[in-house]
């Protein structure tokens, strides 16, 4: 199958399909759409993550410091009250088992990718604050995606303020902290980048972009998806090619939901990873 055949394929599914593929700080090999807008789910995370690991860089935060696990919050939207999370909307009652004691900000951090919690998320934006993770997206050169307000702010989101992300900035994201590892970057030390990584490749959620590749294969990964929409992001590390970054984002309306949207990427991740060696 070519890059124009998978085109072709993906016409055929209703909404947005939209995607970014190449190797690190070289030209994409095939793009589709990458500038197009979604609502950017859980893929948000890694910002934060970014933002996180960059304030404790310059000293501003521990990542061992223990805080409190809460579950209030205060709205992106000036006068709102503030907001909690829903439990049976998250992903990993691990966080809320620490409801009401402390854990550390790199636990957190790790939570939040991991397992996808959206509490653990919430508490991270508290101590680091969006406009850190707006630097984030300026520093990765991410011309479309913000992040302006945490999960589940319904009184922001009805006031028009949301989370966008674009298959092109989330690869300039992910593959800003794959570059930094060997070079000194823009968003972090290299051993920062590494860290972050590290937390990548532990993802638990392996249902879309990881179930393309073969079994073992390593891939520093995020995902998110709610109704509708299902995206993924990460960094594919080859044993026999140099690495790769892949974005696919997905707003659709498909027959089975997330099942669908799930063998979708999974799909697309396969083709782009019998073409390795081509990138």
């Amino acid at each position: 199958m070519t890059w124009d055949d998978l085109d072709a394929f993906l016409d055929a599914v209703p909404g947005t399909v939209s995607a970014y593929v190449g190797r690190l700080d070289a030209p994409p090999s095939w793009t589709r759409h990458a500038h197009a807008g979604h609502y950017a789910a859980s893929t948000m995370k890694v910002a934060v993550l970014a933002a996180l690991h960059r304030a404790a860089e310059a000293g501003t935060l521990d990542l061992d410091a223990d805080v409190p696990v809460v579950n209030e919050f205060d709205s992106a939207q000036p006068g709102a009250p503030r907001f909690s999370c829903a439990p049976h909307y998250d992903n990993d009652d691990a966080v809320w088992d620490r409801l009401g004691d402390t854990a550390s900000l790199r636990w957190l951090a790790e939570r939040m990718i991991v397992r996808s919690s959206n509490l653990a998320t919430n508490l991270v934006i508290g101590h680091v604050g969006l406009p850190a993770v707006a630097e984030v997206w300026a520093l990765a050169d991410a011309r479309d995606s913000v992040t302006g307000r945490g999960i589940e702010d319904f009184a922001a989101r009805d006031a028009g303020i949301t989370n966008t992300v674009t298959a092109a900035d989330l690869a300039a994201l992910l593959g800003g902290l794959a570059s930094g590892v060997t070079t000194p970057g823009r968003l972090a030390s290299p051993a920062g980048c590494a860290a972050m990584l590290d937390v990548l490749l532990a993802q638990e959620h392996r249902e879309d972009l990881a179930a393309g590749l073969p079994e073992g294969t390593r891939i520093a990964l995020k995902n998110g998806w709610v109704r509708g929409v299902r995206h993924g992001v990460g960094v594919v590390l080859p044993d026999d090619a140099p690495p790769y970054v892949i974005a696919v984002c997905t707003t659709t309306d498909l027959p089975d939901g997330d099942d669908d949207a799930c063998e979708l990427l999974a799909r697309v991740s396969a083709r782009v990873w019998a073409a390795r060696h081509r990138l």
